[in-house]
């Protein structure tokens, strides 16, 4: 049996998500954002969710460990804010825009705007989403590394 053969006769079922499921399971929060769940503990590797930001919002100081983070801007313009000078470090993405937030990079979402931002959001490293709030601000991750 060829490698090609063997992996295609492991491979675990196809999944889907239907629009009225997602938001059915828990997913991680962050004040100021409503994470819904779509593809979530169906693969130990990877899981997609969706993230709304109501108008004039934003979401805590947060990272997401050691999963790197896909978004995809789908209706609204909203930002994403990284590292401690904020004015320089901010990526506003409009629809159709694609962005990458590194493994444990600090960062928050922001919608400055007046309609609602909606994001797909996809996390390689980890079938479930992870967020982990950081209350202390930036660089607040390092002191609960050596803690």
């Amino acid at each position: 049996m060829s490698s090609s053969t063997a992996s295609a006769s492991s491979a675990g079922p196809v999944h889907i998500c239907r629009a009225a499921d997602v938001g059915q399971g828990s997913t991680g929060q962050t004040n100021g954002m409503t994470r819904k769940s779509a593809i979530v503990g169906k693969s130990n590797n990877v899981c997609g969710t969706l993230m709304l930001s109501e108008p004039h919002s934003g979401s805590d100081i947060h990272h997401h460990g050691h999963s790197d983070t896909i978004v995809y801007s789908v209706r609204g313009h909203g930002s994403i804010i990284y590292g401690p000078n904020e004015a320089e470090q901010r990526h506003d993405l409009k629809p159709g825009d694609w962005a990458l937030i590194p493994a444990w990079a600090e960062h928050k979402e922001v919608n400055d705007g007046d309609e609602e931002v909606e994001w797909v959001i996809v996390r390689a490293g980890a079938g479930e989403p992870i967020v982990v709030n950081l209350p202390g601000g930036w660089g607040s991750s390092k002191s609960q590394e050596s803690s």
